[in-house]
């Protein structure tokens, strides 16, 4: 009960925040007292469905999103998502490490299940046909048994239903960057295709970025890796 409440709590604060409101304008909004919301925020306490429901009424959060992925019944399954660069295969390798399960990279598998790369998926087959296998490996993975860490592809949520299965099998979390870093992390690898021919490779990522913020932010935990950096982002997820 109290790991339920803490994560209610941190996701009615970080609401509140997005919204700009202070505690004493929420609680009158709402109609609770302020002390309540502080012992709500802060994960202290039993509270009833009924007046947490008048919380979330106040903020237009319905209770189905509030408790996805967490409390009884959560998925046992980390899935991180980001444009590439976010650094979900620094972060996921080293949390899996930590956590001592099994790390997967969403298009590795793709690749071995096509026997070619992905690039040769697109220019030989095209973007239908990878999304095809995009679904039957995520399927794949999150039907097995036990804990894992999954890096999925960065478009993966402009595929509303396979971006939808993701949420459903498993805990999902957005590695945030800003587009500077993503470009610049990008070419730290060796990658130089982003910007190879393409002058305005950043007002390009920035327009994607801007494009899929919306989609990216529906993932149950935001993490600022420019802000935390690798360890802390690591360490942030492995006492989530």
């Amino acid at each position: 009960m109290a790991a339920l409440l803490d994560q209610v709590g941190a996701r009615l604060r970080a609401r509140r925040q997005e919204w700009g409101l202070t505690q004493a304008e929420l609680a009158q909004r709402a109609g609770v007292s302020p002390r309540f919301l502080v012992q709500l925020e802060k994960g202290e306490g039993n509270i009833s469905v009924g007046r947490l429901a008048e919380v979330c009424t106040a903020l237009e959060l319905s209770l189905s999103e509030l408790f996805r992925g967490i409390g009884p019944g959560r998925p046992n399954k980390i899935a991180l998502v980001g444009l590439r660069g976010a650094g979900k295969s620094s972060v996921g390798s080293q949390l899996a490490h930590t956590l001592g399960v099994q790390f997967i990279e969403l298009d590795e598998w793709v690749e071995q299940q096509a026997g070619m790369t992905l690039r040769e998926i697109f220019e030989l087959r095209g973007e239908s046909h990878y999304r095809t296998l995009e679904r039957d490996v995520l399927e794949r993975v999150l039907r097995e048994s036990g804990d894992v860490v999954i890096a999925a592809g960065g478009s993966i949520v402009t595929a509303p239903d396979t971006w939808k299965r993701l949420q459903e099998g498993a805990r999902t979390v957005w590695l945030m960057a800003s587009p500077a870093s993503h470009l610049e992390r990008v070419r730290a690898q060796g990658d130089l295709r982003p910007m190879r021919g393409r002058p305005n490779a950043l007002t390009e990522l920035k327009a994607i970025l801007d494009e899929r913020s919306g989609l990216y932010a529906q993932a149950d935990l935001h993490l600022d890796t420019d802000g935390l950096g690798l360890d802390g982002v690591v360490d942030a997820l492995a006492h989530a």
